[in-house]
């Protein structure tokens, strides 16, 4: 029962991710052109992404999902193996100037050019060391000039909504890359789980 358990979650970690994943539905906005926008996004700390991200999870609200209205869920803590998943992800998004939950399968993709392939998101979690869990997922964004603003296109989103609120995950970790030459020219990606 207990393997069936983990697998039923885990298998509803990935349906979420697949729903608002795909790079047709994900948030954007217009592409950044000022260097301050650049630097303003680099100076975000770890602090100030995990306020903004509880600050939205404190509120009970639809995410238009099929679920009506849900209650708000418990705050979030940071893991630095998330953090390294989320950052990975987000450097080949900026580098390769592609959107995807799938990496590109360059050099910029660690994960998936050490395993010959393109990576997913549940691989990189896995490479940067998170394991023993019980339910991953996955947010990305591209264009937005503060964290504030990802959390809006996020929560304005079903699926990645969905991932926000999901009272299941306890962990995250949240990057931010920049690519000037690259579409969105601000990447943002979200890495949740929560551990045996």
């Amino acid at each position: 029962m207990t393997h069936f358990k983990t697998f039923l979650l885990i298998a509803t970690s990935l349906l979420f991710v697949a729903c608002g994943g795909a790079s047709e539905t994900a948030p954007t906005s217009s592409r950044v052109t000022t260097t301050k926008a650049y630097e303003n996004v680099q100076k975000t700390s770890q602090n100030q992404i995990l306020v903004a991200i509880n600050k939205a999870r404190a509120v009970a609200r639809d995410c238009h999902d099929g679920l009506g209205l849900v209650a708000a869920a418990p705050a979030l803590t940071w893991n630095n193996e998330l953090y390294a998943s989320a950052l990975e992800h987000s450097t080949d998004l900026a580098t390769s100037n592609t959107f995807s939950h799938y990496g590109s399968g360059t050099a910029s993709d660690v994960t998936g050019s050490n395993n010959g392939n393109s990576s997913y998101f549940i691989d990189r979690i896995e490479a940067n060391g998170y394991n023993n869990y019980t339910i991953i997922g996955e947010n990305i964004a591209g264009g937005q000039e503060s964290i504030e603003a990802a959390i809006t296109a996020w929560l304005a989103s079903p699926a990645h909504c969905t991932n926000i609120m999901n009272p299941e995950f306890t962990e995250i970790g949240v990057a931010v890359a920049t690519n000037a030459n690259s579409d969105y020219g601000i990447y943002w990606t979200q890495s949740f789980g929560s551990k045996k």
